[in-house]
């Protein structure tokens, strides 16, 4: 937010990787951030920039806030569910896992070589700063207030992020039954990164790893669904997502430079 405003007086287009114009409301940012806002002005135009979800607005875009790498994973494992009605939306709780390089390149003992290997943990259990962006997004796509459980571990794997996704359906039955699985191969099947694998199978690191894929795999279980999703935190999380919202910009082939 201290070099944005610069760039776009001079009439750049810029896309964001921090956090700092994800947060429309900039008291959860600070709350979460333990920063003040340097550039509200900025804020009110910026797009969030999740393709699946707003392309339409991306493609016009100055400001892109690119999402991060939990909340892209969670997001695109639940729209369809949010978007549908199909969910109690006080039920959602989040069980992710993120390899080291999800927490940046910061030196830290905790980050090391010798202190990740061989272990697993859980960290920021509720209070990690991803919750509130999550729960940003899916509250706009139920014109309802969500607030998830969202508790990430730390995998002791170079990159990677896999999430199960616990929810109740809600109450009262549809008309007739809903088949899950065709409802997501419909809601996603013009997204061109978003791989719906087949009844009964479930993503893995290794088949989004190295790629912008996300992968989703979905269980119904009568009163309650579970859905797991799976990207690569560096690139569906940041810089290949990145590279996907500047090709919905500047009009090119929106996989150009893609895997």
């Amino acid at each position: 937010m201290s070099l944005v405003p610069k760039f776009l007086s001079y009439g750049k287009k810029v896309i964001d990787l921090s956090a700092d114009y994800r947060f429309k409301n900039t008291f959860v940012y600070e709350s979460f951030y333990g920063v003040k806002h340097a550039d509200k002005d900025n804020l009110k135009s910026a797009v969030y920039g999740l393709p699946e979800l707003y392309r339409h607005k991306i493609r016009s875009a100055k400001l892109i806030a690119n999402p991060g790498c939990y909340p892209t994973a969670a997001i695109l494992a639940l729209a369809p569910l949010v978007a549908c009605g199909l969910i109690d939306y006080d039920s959602v709780v989040i069980d992710a896992k993120s390899g080291v390089t999800g927490a940046g390149r910061r030196v830290t003992e905790a980050f090391l070589f010798s202190e990740v290997y061989e272990d697993f943990k859980a960290y920021k259990v509720n209070v990690h700063q991803h919750a509130p962006e999550i729960d940003q997004v899916l509250s706009k796509l139920a014109i309802k207030k969500i607030k998830v459980t969202f508790v990430p571990h730390l995998l002791p794997l170079n990159r990677g992020i896999l999430e199960t996704i616990y929810v109740r359906k809600a109450a009262g039955k549809p008309a007739r039954p809903v088949d899950l699985n065709q409802l997501y191969r419909k809601f996603y099947k013009n997204e061109p990164f978003v791989r719906i694998k087949n009844e009964g199978a479930f993503p893995r690191l290794k088949d989004v790893s190295g790629t912008n894929f996300c992968d989703i795999g979905i269980k119904d279980f009568g009163d309650k669904i579970i859905v797991i999703s799976a990207i690569d935190n560096l690139l569906k999380g940041a810089s290949g997502q990145a590279v996907q919202n500047m090709n919905i910009m500047y009009k090119f082939p929106e996989t150009m430079g893609l895997l």
